[in-house]
């Protein structure tokens, strides 16, 4: 990496627990591709005061975790599409002051069903209603899913978020079973319910399918418990390296390589 000079461009992530993915994953590309840019993590004390920061500094983009991605709207100047359509930001890009938001987490949540082969006849069980829930539920409605149901204790957002896709809501998953289970909770997130399991081992048993967008760690208790059932599995580290690549390339204008991109996620958890 370049060292630290005042023409260097500064990204940022904007997360409650701050992990080292994201800074290990696109300083790794800074260094390979040679641009002349650091990327740091932060917890913000103060939302606003944070957003206010990225637009004075100036700061080129910020990544955007939970549970900040539906506050961080108001703060914002304009919603591309790709956030618009979800009410979900998990991107923000900074053009002379001008802070435009977008969500990568969609993109990533629909390559992934795709790239995994998973049939849009499969009855699902999507557990969350918060903001990546929505970008979840709105990839899944777009590649024909129709079969989902909408496990959340906030009836509000649950039944909200049910409605807007025309999908089914429970409180909790009890005795429900699915072809393909999603996890779009805090549980099994290190720093948080790390030893909670999503969904019991039965529920697990009866899927063909089980996806946990948790990235820290990859191998959740979930996770884990579909490998030793056999179930095909999709993990976080997947999720996060396509987002990721997608806000590397709105931050500099450059896309890496494939190559590049399994690269640098590999080290952004080594």
């Amino acid at each position: 990496m370049p060292i630290l000079n005042k023409d260097m461009t500064l990204c940022i992530s904007l997360a409650a627990r701050p992990s080292n993915i994201g800074t290990r994953f696109h300083n790794y590309l800074y260094e390979q591709l040679g641009l002349n840019y650091v990327y740091k993590a932060f917890a913000p004390a103060d939302l606003a005061q944070a957003i206010a920061g990225v637009r004075g500094l100036p700061i080129r983009g910020a990544a955007v975790s939970m549970p900040y991605k539906e506050d961080v709207i108001a703060l914002v100047d304009r919603m591309d599409p790709s956030a618009a359509a979800i009410d979900s930001v998990n991107t923000i890009v900074n053009d002379d002051g001008v802070l435009t938001a977008y969500n990568t987490d969609y993109l990533a949540i629909a390559r992934l069903l795709a790239d995994h082969e998973v049939p849009p006849s499969s009855s699902v069980l999507l557990r969350g209603s918060g903001g990546m829930a929505k970008a979840v539920a709105a990839a899944l409605r777009d590649a024909g899913f129709s079969d989902v149901c909408i496990v959340a204790r906030n009836e509000g957002t649950g039944r909200a978020l049910a409605d807007l896709y025309d999908f089914d809501w429970r409180a909790e998953p009890g005795m429900a079973t699915a072809d393909l289970l999603i996890n779009v909770t805090p549980l099994g997130m290190a720093g948080s319910e790390e030893d909670v399991q999503s969904f019991e081992d039965e529920t697990i048993a009866a899927a063909q399918t089980v996806f946990d967008v948790v990235a820290l760690p990859s191998e959740t208790p979930l996770i884990r418990a579909a490998r030793a059932a056999g179930k095909k599995v999709i993990t976080g580290a997947e999720v996060i390296a396509i987002q990721a690549e997608e806000q590397f390339v709105l931050y500099t204008g450059v896309r890496p390589t494939p190559e590049q991109v399994r690269e640098a996620s590999e080290f952004s958890r080594s």
